[in-house]
C-alpha cells in the first residue's frame, strides 16, 4: 500500500509512482462568471498545501483520502472496503440518476458493490428545473431506465414533500430543505460522479449531500443563496457557500453515519443533470473514498489541476470560483482541505 500527503505538484503526481509506505486503517446563469477563452494552463493550486499551522482545519491529523486507479467494479469494493465500515440500520446509497444521456454512474460499475451491501436503497430527489426528473413518476422511469431499480430499491425521497434541517454557522442559509424520507435511513453511502459543473464548477460530494438530498424546494433555496426567488440570478458565492452549509445540515443531521466515495472517470466540464453534456477530454483517473467530504472533493480538485489534460476542467472550475465551495465549508467545520492520500494499489 502506498501512502502520501498532498503537499505540491510533484506529490498529487506521484499516486502513479513507486513510493511505498504504511497506511492506516441545467442551465445557465447571468450570475455567473463568464469563462476566460484565455484561461491560465493548469496550475497546481495553493489550496493543496498543508493548512497554516492556525488554520481552523490544522487541530488534529489530516483525513485519509484512499485512492485506487482500478476503474471496475472490483477496484470500487476494494475503496470501499478500505473504509473498514460498518454500517448498520437502514442504508441509503446516494447517488444521481442522471439526466438521459448524461454520464451518470452504470450499473456494471456499481451494481456489485450496492448488492453487497444489507438491503440497501438507492435515494434521489427531483430535479428543480425541467428534464426527466423533475417530477417523481418520471423520475422513477428514469432510475429504472438506467438500471437502478434492478440492482436495489429506489426512493425518490421528496416524494411526500420537505422537512427541514437546521443550518448551523452558516453564512446564508438557517435551514435546509430536504426531502421528507431522509429520516427513513439510518446510514448513507454518498456514491458521487466527480466532474464539472456549469454553475458550481465541479460535483462531488459535497453537492451530492447538498443540492443531491435536498427537495426540489430545497434546491431552489441553495441555488438562490437563501433569499428565495430566482435560482439562476442569485450571487455566485453565495450560492457555493450554500452548498456547503446545506450539506453541513446533512452531516450534522446524520451524526457520523455517513462515507463518501468519488468516481473519476468520464470527466466532462459538464453535470450528470446535463443530457447534452461536453465530451471529456481528459483521461480517467481512479476512485478516491474518505470519511470526509472536503478533504474528498480537494483531493480530486487537486488531481485534476495536476493532470496534464485537465485544462478544460480547471477552466471550468475556475471560471466559476467553484473552489470558493471548499473554503467555506473547512470555514463551518464540515470538513478539512489538507489530507493525506493513500494509494491503495498494489
Amino acid at each position: 500500500m502506498k501512502k502520501w500527503i498532498a503537499w505540491s505538484l510533484a506529490t498529487a503526481l506521484c499516486f502513479s509512482l513507486a513510493a511505498c509506505g504504511s497506511s492506516e486503517a441545467p442551465g445557465s446563469s447571468s450570475g455567473l462568471p463568464t469563462e476566460n477563452s484565455s484561461a491560465p494552463s493548469p496550475k497546481f493550486p495553493a489550496t493543496a498545501s498543508p493548512a497554516p499551522a492556525d488554520s481552523e482545519a490544522a487541530s488534529g491529523p489530516a483525513p485519509v483520502v484512499f485512492m485506487t486507479t482500478d476503474l471496475s467494479s472490483d477496484g470500487l469494493i476494494a475503496i470501499y472496503q478500505a473504509l473498514n465500515a460498518k454500517p448498520s440500520g437502514r442504508i441509503a446509497v446516494k447517488l444521481s440518476t442522471g439526466e438521459p444521456g448524461s454520464n451518470y454512474l452504470r450499473t456494471d460499475l456499481i451494481g456489485p458493490l450496492v448488492q453487497s451491501l444489507d438491503a440497501p436503497t438507492i435515494v434521489e430527489c427531483n430535479t428543480a428545473y425541467g428534464g426527466s426528473r423533475s417530477n417523481t413518476a418520471m423520475h422513477y422511469q428514469v432510475a429504472e431506465d438506467h438500471g437502478y431499480t434492478a440492482i436495489a430499491a429506489v426512493d425518490i425521497m421528496d416524494e411526500n414533500g420537505s422537512i427541514t434541517l437546521p443550518v448551523e454557522g452558516g453564512s446564508n442559509l438557517t435551514e435546509n430543505y430536504v426531502g421528507a424520507n431522509f429520516t427513513n435511513y439510518d446510514y448513507f453511502i454518498v456514491l458521487s460522479h466527480f466532474k464539472g459543473h456549469a454553475m458550481a464548477g465541479f460535483g462531488g460530494a459535497i453537492k451530492n449531500i447538498s443540492i443531491g438530498i435536498a427537495s426540489a424546494q430545497g434546491k431552489s433555496h441553495i441555488h438562490s443563496g437563501g433569499i428565495g426567488g430566482s435560482m439562476w440570478g442569485g450571487d455566485q458565492d453565495a450560492f457555493l457557500e450554500s452548498m456547503a452549509e446545506a450539506g453541513k445540515s446533512v452531516v450534522d443531521a446524520l451524526d457520523g453515519n455517513i462515507l463518501y466515495i468519488n468516481v473519476m472517470n468520464r470527466l466532462s466540464v459538464d453535470c450528470d443533470c446535463d443530457g447534452n453534456s461536453a465530451e471529456p477530454d481528459m483521461h480517467d483517473i481512479g476512485i478516491l473514498a474518505s470519511y470526509d467530504p472536503v478533504a474528498l472533493d480537494q483531493a480530486c480538485v487537486d488531481l485534476v489541476y495536476a493532470a496534464e489534460d485537465g485544462g478544460s476542467l480547471v477552466k471550468r472550475m475556475e471560471s466559476r470560483n467553484g473552489i470558493h465551495t471548499l473554503e467555506h465549508a473547512e470555514k463551518i467545520g464540515l470538513g478539512s482541505r489538507t489530507y493525506e492520500l493513500v494509494s491503495i494499489d498494489g
